[in-house]
């Protein structure tokens, strides 16, 4: 059982509004983001496909989030997608990174809309240059929930990503979902990975900059 304090409501006293100077390592992800080499392998009946991808990824500070004593600093983000020179969505998510200083938490949110939601922690020193997030099937606190057909036919039992600040000012990720898969006995790693270059910065709520 984690160390929580005993005063659940009360709020921190005195809170940093400036999103960006208190993300840790997540303040290299904000912004807008493309990659044009990113690598999809998925299952199909006669085995593992691979399918290339373009994506754009933006990232924008959210204001600070207090949980009682709790404070979370974070990113909310959109990535689309597509396959090259196919106009249909191939992928889209939606969700949170989020960071919580005093313990070093990171925290990975995620929605796709074919019906599927998951949350992912890990930990990571303010200056890391490389974080990992994991969650489990059935965990209350990083687990991932589905519905009725995928968790019949796809269930998820794991989902880990791992992402690397390079040195020429891009990042990419590498990311590892665990599934079984109805009718078949081993299970099946379907894997992304593509690295992002940024073109545009981040917009932080003008109101907060403002003020």
């Amino acid at each position: 059982m984690a160390d929580f304090p005993a005063d659940i409501y009360t709020e921190p006293s005195e809170i940093d509004p400036d999103t960006l100077k208190n993300l840790g390592p997540l303040a290299p992800l904000a912004g807008v983001w493309e990659g044009k080499r990113g690598l999809d392998v998925n299952p199909k009946p006669e085995g593992p496909e691979k399918d290339a991808y373009h994506e754009r990824y933006e990232l924008q500070p959210i204001d600070p989030q207090a949980n009682g004593p709790q404070l979370l600093y974070g990113l909310r983000y959109h990535t689309h997608i597509l396959r090259p020179n196919e106009p249909e969505t191939f992928h889209d998510q939606v969700g949170y990174w989020l960071w919580e200083p005093a313990t070093g938490m990171i925290v990975l949110t995620l929605t796709i809309p074919r019906g599927q939601i998951a949350m992912a922690t890990g930990k990571a020193a303010p200056d890391a240059q490389r974080f990992e997030a994991h969650c489990e099937f059935g965990s209350p606190t990083n687990g991932t929930c589905s519905i009725a057909f995928l968790d019949h036919a796809f269930r998820t039992l794991s989902y880990h990503i791992a992402v690397t600040v390079d040195g020429d000012g891009s990042w990419s990720y590498e990311q590892d979902t665990v599934l079984k898969i109805a009718g078949s006995d081993e299970l099946f790693h379907h894997t992304d990975r593509n690295t992002l270059r940024k073109v545009a910065e981040p917009t932080p709520n003008w109101l907060m900059r403002k003020a």
